[in-house]
């Protein structure tokens, strides 16, 4: 019987090129996404957790966290493929909230590589992603760079 063994999918350092594109699937924002990242992280505002609270304020329901998308974002990225089992940190991120996501919004991630620094001290080098949070109607919700330390080839 042979041995199954993780093989990362993931690009190394050398493969990313500036200018490279990206777009991920999609992930519908649910309920349970929002009522457990307020359980994680101890965020129980009102405006992400109280449906009554919500109604009569500025957007008029519940909207997600912004970081709780933000990581759902990296998430999308990681499951593309493209950094899986490659990343050896996640350096920077500078990130724009431009739009609140609701409960059953679609959203996916576009992506291009804007600059890329060799670091073989550290086994690899920073990649530099622009990056674009979009939901089910075209419109960004969030934007920024995010800086990631992925792995040279061996």
């Amino acid at each position: 019987m042979s041995e199954l063994k993780f093989q990362p999918r993931g690009l190394h350092f050398e493969d990313f090129a500036i200018g490279q594109k990206m777009i991920t699937s999609g992930r519908t924002i649910t309920e349970a996404d929002i009522v457990n990242f307020a359980g994680v992280t101890g965020d129980f505002n009102q405006i992400h957790i109280d449906a009554t609270y919500a109604a009569q304020d500025t957007f008029g329901q519940r909207i997600a966290h912004g970081l709780l998308i933000q990581s759902i974002a990296v998430g999308l990225v990681v499951q593309s493929g493209m950094i899986e089992g490659t990343t050896l940190a996640f350096r920077e991120l500078s990130t724009k909230f431009s739009l609140p996501v609701f409960i059953g919004e679609t959203i996916h991630v576009v992506g291009e590589v804007v600059q890329t620094k060799a670091f073989r001290r550290l086994g690899g080098g920073n990649v530099t992603f622009k990056y674009s949070v979009i939901n089910n109607e075209g419109k960004t919700v969030q934007r920024g760079e995010w800086i990631m330390l992925i792995k040279s080839k061996e």
